[in-house]
């Protein structure tokens, strides 16, 4: 059997020592639901028992990389769709989401072939190197459109990239950037039209699938390090406060505007 097989939003191709790990749910522009959140916390430890397989390309079906959570079901009930109805949110599951991608000591390319918000931009950003269609956005709007801490990782590998002042004005502000500017300021390594993007990233996966197997990985793995002791340091902590965030008069004003197609009043009482 299909070691991938298990899996209903990821599609997971293996060839020529590559995988493809695709984000599978173009009709909802691959949102992040509940089932996905889990399969990005599980796929990278399949991908770490494969023996078939040296470096990952991460990309996104159809038009989109990913438009993050579900803002829309978020105004239904806490959580939206990322959660069940009536579960409790568990911290550690986007805790082993960040953690387990940032273990796999193989390359992790980000092919990112569309709009990139939120939770999917964190985990694009957290790859080894990004590949971004040049009329694509990139952006965490977790505070600006949904008001929400950017708890699940975003304050964790944006300041890494961009500098701590710049992380902070994207990130209150919900800046998105497209291809060429992202790529200035150092948050993405490559950009390329949107038809050449995972030919690229293609590219690349080739000629470090047939490198020097142990120095790649074993280099990626120590400068990994200092990504982990900036998750070990804010991780616990921001996702504490953007789970209390979930309960403010602000947060429901966002999600009630998206839903209704107008500007949030936020302030209210």
């Amino acid at each position: 059997m299909n070691q991938y097989a298990k899996y209903e939003c990821l599609k997971v191709e293996v060839a020529d020592k590559i995988a493809t790990v695709t984000l599978n749910r173009p009709q909802a522009r691959n949102a992040i639901n509940q089932r996905l959140i889990r399969e990005l916390r599980t796929i990278w430890d399949d991908l770490a028992d494969d023996q078939a397989v040296n470096v990952v390309i991460l990309t996104g079906a159809g038009d989109f990389f990913s438009v993050g959570g579900d803002v829309k079901a978020m105004s239904e009930r806490p959580g939206g769709d990322v959660l069940e109805e009536g579960e409790v949110h568990d911290p550690m599951i986007s805790r082993r989401g960040v953690t387990r991608q940032l273990e796999l000591d193989k390359p992790i390319i980000a092919a990112i072939n569309g709009d990139t918000i939120g939770l999917a931009a964190t985990h694009a950003l957290l790859c080894d190197i990004t590949v971004m269609a040049d009329d694509a956005r990139i952006g965490d709007t977790h505070v600006s459109r949904v008001g929400l801490v950017a708890g699940d990782g975003g304050t964790v590998i944006w300041p890494l990239l961009v500098g701590i002042n710049k992380a902070k004005e994207f990130l209150i502000r919900g800046t998105l950037l497209k291809g060429m500017e992202a790529e200035r300021v150092g948050l993405v390594n490559h950009v390329a039209p949107r038809t050449e993007v995972l030919a690229m990233a293609r590219e690349i996966a080739v000629e470090l699938a047939n490198g020097p197997t142990w120095a790649i990985r074993w280099t990626k793995l120590s400068i990994n390090q200092i990504v982990k002791y900036r998750v070990n340091l804010l991780l616990e902590a921001s996702m504490a406060l953007e789970q209390v965030t979930f309960e403010t008069a602000d947060h429901k004003e966002a999600t009630i505007s998206f839903k209704e197609k107008r500007r949030p009043k936020f302030g209210q009482t």
